[in-house]
């Protein structure tokens, strides 16, 4: 199907200092949990973006040097010439489907504490570390350090040749580079040449900038990724004015701009806080500065979203994370008019957490990122089926939905039964939760793709009994029954079933999207510490009821921090009247009351109680499974080979975790069983 016209401006050929850009899809460098660590994995990664269309496919932010050491934080290493070789390697995947490769060249400055090589970090000025609050301070440079670092980056920018880099970043953010840290009002005490008015704080990035462009600039593009909102006026807030200043004095210097803000929980905004294209505001100004091409981010999924931004003269190129981790076919499936086909990103940020983890990236909607090495998995490419063997799939979820998709596209007959009239699982009641609405995407992409399939029947309101199972007599039988909420408090904390619950009214989250009654006031029990507790404060207080969230932990919805979410969380249930209780745990239950302890000094509290809800964790729903597998010899009467469980109903987890474990189901159905580890490994070579 040839693509829609409107979108032909999408496509259209772009120069980027001496080279050109054969469309306007940039991916960004965004961190993946690899790097490093993991460079086969990586690159395998990379390539993939390449083949789904993207013109430019960068790196992660790259260290250029022992004293900008950015551990535990698996990112990129180029300190010497024994760090060209990954990167040459993931340079040739991106060239062989003739995309440009960038890399993002920094120095973190006192970000980071050195960690692994033990060296001392380095600023502008004297200051504290700042990550993980790590007691240590990095010491002010001298100008022989500032001649120095000019040139490890030089030196990192040829390295960054020689590896087959066709674009070379220079960074420029005030909490996490020194170009920034320089630039930056607030954290540049200096008082010679480097530090004062703007002239002075600019110095350092024009010198690398130059540098740069004097080292590689001959073959390779010079980018500089900068951040709008970086510069701080007297009052605490961004001063757009001097950043409007410090583009119009570098505007032709960089041959591409790339810009972005502040913080992370901002620039990768989670979608229950922000809408596509939330950076508009900020970043809209710099192509008006500037001939240069500008690329700019917002998880843009929408083709008529990114024409929109290209023909009102906000960016030139659509730069993507996100949407490429969801879709790293996104590119070509506008080409190719199959627009309904693109995976859209739902903002959940769970390739976020990975960072946090530090493990190799993973997505709610595509269960092959991080498996294009290690496991061989294509996003779009999976085996024709190994047998003529019949599925039947009971629930359809998240990990059913997924399961069937895959299968159907293998050819496989998938007979899909859902108890509901209402397919989606989990994603469908958790998706009416405020700000959650995005995440239907998860559903909605499954159930458009089966229903393309001629060989996958879904059947709704399908509560299927054990007997009806064994009367079908499908050779493989796949349940996906997915999980409920505990009642009685049992969760991480808690080990026991909380004392005094039949005094109370106890409700669940599954009571909630029932719509069953709930009196106020309302005391939320949140042990899970994921989103769910929170957003069912959120939920409840909205609708009228005193609300009251208790956590063992430190933070409420303290998971969320992995997710660049917890902040905005926290700061929401405060602005809606919720009462936040955190550091305590729930005791036991009275007429009326709920008793709570301080997990630290264990002083205990009461805080009145209509309705208790008990957010703490999940049992699979899996009588199914043991019925069936009590009597083996009925189920090969039936000519049933197989009793799968996925999903939650196996182990209840996340959403991306259930639709991968469908997809896995799917991969493997009929290969042969793998003994010990089932995906290859990275070893390191010992000197």
């Amino acid at each position: 199907m040839p693509r829609d016209s409107r979108y032909d401006i999408l496509f259209e050929p772009i120069r980027v200092g001496p080279l050109t850009a054969k469309n306007r899809f940039f991916q960004v460098p965004h961190c993946n949990g690899m790097g490093v660590s993991f460079p086969s994995s990586m690159a395998a990664m990379r390539r993939m973006k390449a083949e789904g269309g993207w013109a430019v496919v960068c790196t992660e932010e790259t260290d250029i040097h022992p004293t900008g050491d950015m551990s535990p934080w698996i990112e990129g290493r180029l300190w010497d010439d024994r760090d060209i070789p990954a990167f040459a390697r993931m340079n040739e995947g991106v060239h062989q489907h003739g995309a440009l490769a960038g890399i993002e060249l920094t120095h973190s400055g006192p970000r980071d504490p050195c960690l692994y090589s033990r060296e001392s970090p380095i600023a502008v000025s004297h200051s504290p570390v700042m990550s993980f609050d790590y007691p240590g301070q990095a010491r002010a440079m001298d100008r022989s350090d500032i001649r120095a670092y000019r040139r490890w980056h030089r030196e990192a920018a040829l390295r960054a040749k020689r590896a087959g880099f066709d674009v070379i970043y220079v960074y420029c953010r005030s909490a996490t580079s020194l170009n920034g840290n320089f630039l930056s009002r607030a954290r540049n005490d200096r008082s010679d040449e480097y530090g004062g008015n703007l002239v002075n704080r600019v110095r350092l990035l024009r010198e690398v900038l130059e540098d740069t462009h004097e080292a590689v600039g001959d073959t390779c593009a010079v980018a500089l990724r900068y951040t709008v909102d970086d510069q701080i006026g007297a009052d605490g807030n961004a001063d757009m004015e001097e950043s409007r200043e410090v583009v119009r004095m570098l505007a032709e210097l960089p041959d591409l701009w790339d810009v972005n803000i502040r913080e992370w929980d901002r620039d990768s905004m989670p979608s229950r806080f922000g809408p596509e294209g939330s950076q508009e505001e900020f970043v809209s100004f710099v192509k008006s500065l500037t001939s240069k091409p500008v690329v700019g981010v917002g998880r843009f999924t929408s083709p008529d979203t990114m024409v929109s931004q290209i023909r009102r003269g906000i960016l030139d190129f659509i730069g993507a994370a996100r949407p490429s981790i969801a879709d790293p076919f996104l590119p070509r499936k506008i080409e190719e008019g199959r627009i309904d086909d693109i995976r859209e990103c739902i903002g959940c940020n769970m390739c976020v957490s990975c960072d946090f983890t530090l493990v190799p990236m993973r997505c709610t909607q595509n269960p092959t990122m991080g498996e294009e090495w290690r496991k061989g998995w294509h996003p779009e490419i999976i085996p024709e089926r190994a047998s003529n063997d019949r599925v039947l799939i009971v629930g359809a979820g998240p990990a059913g939905l997924e399961c069937a998709r895959a299968l159907g596209q293998r050819g496989y007959e998938v007979t899909l039964a859902e108890a509901r009239n209402d397919l989606g699982g989990r994603v469908h009641d958790e998706s009416r939760l405020p700000g959650l609405s995005e995440w239907r995407r998860v559903r909605d992409y499954r159930i458009y793709q089966i229903q393309k399939m001629p060989n996958v029947e879904i059947y709704r309101d399908s509560r299927l009994s054990p007997e009806e199972i064994l009367e079908y007599g499908y050779p493989k039988v796949v349940l996906a029954t997915g999980s409920k909420w505990r009642s009685d408090g049992v969760g991480r904390s808690i080990d026991r079933p909380v004392a005094g619950l039949a005094d109370i009214q106890v409700r669940t989250p599954e009571d909630v999207f029932a719509d069953r009654p709930i009196h106020s006031p309302v005391v939320i029990f949140d042990d899970d510490r994921y989103y769910m507790g929170g957003v069912l404060a959120e939920k409840l207080r909205m609708k009228g009821l005193d609300v009251t969230i208790v956590t063992p932990t430190s933070d409420v919805s303290s998971w969320t921090q992995n997710t660049l979410e917890q902040g905005r969380i926290e700061k929401r249930l405060h602005e809606l009247g919720i009462i936040v209780l955190e550091k305590h745990t729930l005791t036991r239950v009275k007429d009326g009351e709920v008793v709570l302890q301080h997990v630290k000094s264990n002083r205990e509290s009461i805080v009145p109680c209509a309705s208790l809800l008990l957010v703490t964790m999940r049992l699979p729903t899996d009588e199914l499974y043991w019925t069936l597998m009590e009597n083996r010899d009925r189920l090969q009467a039936a000519g049933i080979r197989s009793v799968t469980r996925i999903g939650d109903c196996l182990a209840p987890s996340t959403i991306a975790a259930a639709v991968y474990s469908g997809h896995r189901y799917a991969r493997e159905a009929d290969a042969p069983i793998i003994e010990g580890v089932p995906f290859k490994r990275e070893m390191i070579a010992l000197e």
